[in-house]
Parts: structure tokens; sequence; C-alpha cells
């Protein structure tokens, strides 16, 4: 016998559980609602860790995905520091840290992803950063107080974003990455200039096309112990620093779904079909970082790393476990800044394009790119607010050739 029932369970503090907690109540579910994350804090939004949080104008409570008090309002159970241990989908139990057996008739499982980590020399220094949570940043901003000199490696929106906060915060920043301009992975070489143009001016610099080798403390040659004092790259460059942040992506975090035996698929997820429900366990759902599911929008498998793909797959998996059985259809969004010198909002992913509509001035100014692959619109980015996105959703979710003559814009 399980100690104690609960009508849905919600695996993992992240906001795709805390949009499922609140779209089950919008949708007029009564019925019991606990939340388990191992997650320090309630459930917050992610991006502030890396801008107006690290940078001291954001709180905690800014942060935080519903006031405090929403969720007994909400009637809610909330267990914070709380994770669930093993999860048994066929007999619908889960085993929590405290070693109670939750009984469930459905789940949500949304246990988000894990920073990824270098294996190079030096790697254990003091010093190095990773961001992720609120607590990463709170570490980071003590430990760059004095810092004069910092390195971001990587050049995607973790690498840029923390570079132009830690810039406004006065320190000298560099950006070491793979790719020869920031975001060009996600917004090819076109954008990719603008953006690096754009970190530049504001006295950042770039170092592309070549990557860490190991770090280095004070003294030359030593890598076990002490803090890093400089970055040593394959391409033999040497950069001193103060304080090093990587941003070199993120993997699912699929200990809890490999142990309890649901099944995962190639890009790594727990493998879902277009409404979010595993394929291999019945009343089982899952949404954000670790959902591998079947897109009806791209016409594919998908796993999509966004807060507001978290966000909106968490809607779903409410609707769904209440009954809607509905495709999720919403066309992903992605929001970041550098600091207040580009506003990026995009709509997509265009996993691949051939053709470019560039409307607006990319080199100077607002600018939209509109990513098209034969003929049809596969992604839009918008900076400063220059593409019409609501349109843009629409022609991506339509899905019809419209050629570079349909691209609204000038």
């Amino acid at each position: 016998m399980a100690d104690r029932e609960t009508d849905i369970l919600l695996i993992g503090g992240g906001i795709a559980s805390a949009t499922a907690a609140a779209t089950l109540r919008e949708e007029g579910f009564d019925g019991s609602i606990l939340l388990a994350g191992r997650e320090l804090d309630p459930p917050y939004h992610r991006p502030p860790a890396s801008k107006g949080y690290l940078r001291g104008h954001e709180s905690k409570e800014d942060a935080l995905v519903h006031p405090a008090d929403w969720w007994e309002g909400h009637g809610v159970e909330l267990r914070t520091r709380t994770s669930v241990m093993a999860l048994d989908a066929a007999a619908r139990t889960a085993t929590l840290q405290s070693r109670e057996e939750v009984a469930f008739d459905r789940a949500l499982v949304a246990t988000g992803a894990m920073v990824r980590r270098l294996q190079v020399d030096g790697a254990q220094l003091d010093g190095i950063h990773y961001l992720r949570a609120l607590g990463n940043a709170d570490t980071l901003r003590r430990d760059v107080e004095d810092a004069q000199r910092v390195v971001c490696v990587g050049g995607s929106y973790i690498g840029s974003e923390v570079a132009a906060t830690l810039t406004e915060l006065g320190k000298r920043v560099t950006i070491l990455m793979q790719e020869p301009h920031p975001l060009e992975r996600q917004f090819g070489t076109r954008a990719g200039a603008r953006f690096r143009a754009i970190l530049e001016e504001h006295g950042i610099e770039i170092v592309g096309s070549d990557e860490v080798d190991r770090f280095e403390a004070a003294t030359p040659g030593v890598c076990d112990q002490g803090r890093v004092a400089r970055v040593l790259t394959k391409g033999g460059r040497v950069l001193e620093c103060d304080a090093v942040v990587c941003g070199v992506g993120a993997q699912p975090d699929v200990m809890l779904a490999r142990r309890s035996g649901l099944e995962l698929g190639e890009l790594g997820g727990v493998r879902c079909d277009s409404r979010l429900r595993s394929v291999s366990a019945e009343r089982v759902f899952a949404a954000g970082d670790i959902c591998e599911f079947d897109s009806v929008l791209h016409g594919r498998v998908m796993r999509i790393e966004h807060e507001d793909v978290a966000m909106a797959q968490g809607a779903t998996a409410a609707r769904n476990m209440l009954g809607a059985d509905a495709p999720h259809d919403v066309v992903p969004y992605f929001f970041s800044d550098l600091s207040d010198w580009a506003g990026i909002e995009y709509v997509g992913p265009a996993l691949s394009w051939d053709e470019e509509v560039v409307r607006g001035d990319i080199d100077a100014g607002a600018f939209a790119v509109w990513y098209l692959d034969a003929g049809r619109v596969r992604g839009v980015l918008s900076v400063d607010g220059a593409a019409d996105l609501d349109r843009a959703r629409e022609l991506i979710a339509a899905g019809e050739p419209v050629g570079a003559g349909g691209v609204p814009g000038d």
C-alpha cells in the first residue's frame, strides 16, 4: 500500500510543471495535485539568471512563476528540495526522497536539463562557473565582484547574455567560441556577424573559430589546484582572466526516466507521441527539455530546450491529462537580449533553410530575417521588434510555399 495518493503528480520543479499546475486549475480540474522537485526554490523563470537577476536588477521573488501564496491558494501541494527517486509507471507509484510512496492516477515528468561540463585539464580550478540556476548566479556575482577580466566560453544564448551583463557590470569580457560569430548556429552567418558587431561595439572581445584546450592557474602549467588565471586555446591563444563562465550547452536530465524504464529516443529525451504522452507508459506525460515528441509542425521528432517551449508543453500536457487528446502544435517562441543593446525574438526553429530574406537594416538598427526552405517559412528572427511575429507564426504553421515575395515587410 502506498503511503499517500494524489490524482496528478508533477515531477520536476521548473516552469513546465508550474504551467501544468496552473493550466489544470484554469481548465476546472479540482482534484489533488502534488508537485515535487529537487530545486531549492519554488518554480522560477531561468532567463533572469543570466540577465536581470545576475545584474542585480531583479529579485528572486521577481523571477518566480507564481507568487509564493499561489500554491496554497490554488490547492497545489508544492514540495521543493524533494527529488522523485523512483517511478513505477505500471503500478502508478512514485517514491520520494523522503521515502514516501505516492500513488498517482496521472503523472508529468519534467525534470529539465543539466549543464554540459567541459572535460579538459584545469576544469576543476576555482573561478570556473556554469550558469543554470539562480543560486549559480548568486555565486558568480559574488565571485566576480573584484574581477577585472572574465572569459565566457560559448557563443550561444548563455555566453552572449552573460557577456553583455558582465560588461554592464564593468568587467572586460572575452567570448571564446567554436563558431566564427555569436549566435551563428541559431541564426546563420549574416545575423551572427551583426550580433558580433553589437557586442564588439560595447567592448566585448570575440575570439571565434577556436575552443578551450585547458585552464591554468597563476603558475604556468598548473591545472590541478588554485584559481583559474588563464584559458589556453587549441588555436594557441592565451586568454588571461580572473574568472570563467562556461555556456557550452545542456543535456536532458533523464536519470529518473532511465531508471524507471521509460523509453528514450535518439535525441536523448523521453520518447513521446504528438500529445506528449510517453510511448512506453500509460498515463505518463513529459514536457520541457526532456520531452522528445512527434512534432506535427515540423514533421519530425523534436526535442527543444527553451523556457517558453517548456511552458507551452506544460499547458498541452495538462490539457491532455484531462482528456483533450490534442497534438502539441504551438509554434515555438524564443526570447533573448544583449543587455538593452538588442532585443531578440525568434519563432521556429528553422532546422535548415536554403534562403534568408532580410527586412530592415541588418547593418544598423532593427531588422528581421525570414528563413525559408523550398519557399516555406521555417523560422523568423526579429531584432528590436522588426517582424510581425503573429503573421510569422501563421505562415510557419500553414507550411505552404510563399517564396520571398510573400514575406511581410518592405
